[in-house]
């Protein structure tokens, strides 16, 4: 398969609570990235769905895409994603048609079937989620119906605000499952390399392979989320990265901690055991100048099969974190736009 013509950079933003920072700072950071995004000429911005973890704030992506549409003028918002078994169908339409009305053809809804967190937690925001598959389909149906007006079968409540635009609807997979589940429905498909760097071309292919067009999607859409890192010399993006590498670690481990600067880790003494597991992390990751990131990108882009890129980029210091996306768009010779919302920083 020949490398994409033009590859698109959107980004995936966790609202990750560093080491020394507050859930207040990491949402301002948000708001503070999204500007960046925006001006850069970033496709799209998608906030996660975190629930009872230490490290991250975003917990409510629909909460936090309405404060983001207010202060973007480009970028396509979503949520990366809602984990529609926590939540009745006919609510996450309405939220969604919501947006959609505030930001006409700028909304994406983004669906993953994770907890997003503990069990524990899952069992509380849902006591009757059966963590079951066909109950996931049957929502996804109902959900469809919802955002599109059909009645279809059974008692059917309309989804308030009625409007004429639509939602893109993705759905999220770090396994494959939800690939099939998007083929069937007509639904665009993001693989989460980030979370498995495993088989991930072959369910891509598999999803292209088994996709039926729908009334709004005539043939297959997709794309891959990953780590990227990127900084101005290579020295420094190897740090980025072994910082992450060990706090992935940590949480493997359960251990609900802020993302530590590089300082307190650089002489971390992993055990034998651990140094497999550091083998696997590093493949969730892309890291390097900006060169070395475009050329692997490139090559991951070529392997999926996709056109389009979501960076998830963590670092303790925000401004590392701004500097790796100022890199990757230069990379990738992305146009900047004209933007006319101001940003405020509190």
């Amino acid at each position: 398969m020949d490398s994409p013509k033009q590859i698109r950079l959107s980004v995936l933003d966790q609202s990750p609570i560093p080491q020394g920072t507050t859930a207040r700072q990491a949402i301002q950071h948000t708001i503070e990235l999204a500007h960046l995004a925006d001006r850069l000429g970033y496709t799209r911005y998608w906030v996660s769905e975190h629930h009872n973890a230490g490290s991250l704030a975003g917990t409510t992506p629909e909460v936090l895409l309405a404060r983001l549409g207010a202060e973007t003028d480009h970028l396509r918002l979503g949520s990366g994603g809602v984990m529609l078994p926590h939540y009745s169908a006919l609510k996450v339409a309405e939220n969604f048609r919501m947006l959609e009305t505030l930001y006409p053809n700028r909304i994406d809804l983004g669906i993953g079937r994770a907890p997003g967190g503990d069990r524990l937690t899952a069992s509380l925001l849902n006591p009757a989620n059966k963590f079951d598959e066909n109950d996931f389909i049957d929502q996804l149906q109902d959900l469809d119906r919802y955002l599109t007006d059909e009645p279809g079968e059974g008692p059917f409540v309309q989804a308030a605000p009625i409007i004429d635009t639509v939602p893109e609807r993705w759905l999220l997979s770090s396994s494959g499952q939800s690939g099939l589940f998007a083929a069937y429905l007509g639904w665009a498909f993001s693989f989460a390399h980030f979370i498995n760097p495993n088989s991930g071309p072959k369910l891509m292919q598999l999803y292209r392979e088994r996709f039926k067009p729908s009334a709004l999607l005539r043939a297959p859409q997709a794309n891959v989320a990953i780590f990227v890192l990127c900084a101005d010399t290579a020295e420094k993006a190897k740090q980025l990265e072994d910082t992450l590498v060990l706090q992935m670690m940590r949480l493997e481990r359960g251990e609900r901690v802020g993302f530590p600067p590089y300082e307190e880790i650089k002489d971390y003494p992993y055990s034998d055991e651990e140094l497999g597991r550091v083998a696997y992390q590093r493949q969730r990751v892309v890291s390097g100048t900006p060169e070395q990131v475009h050329a692997k990108l490139t090559k991951l882009a070529n392997d999926y099969g996709v056109d389009e890129i979501l960076a998830v980029t963590i670092t303790h210091d925000f401004a590392d974190r701004l500097r790796s996306y100022e890199l990757l768009a230069q990379a990738f010779e992305l146009t900047p736009r004209a933007t006319q919302v101001a940003l405020v920083v509190h």
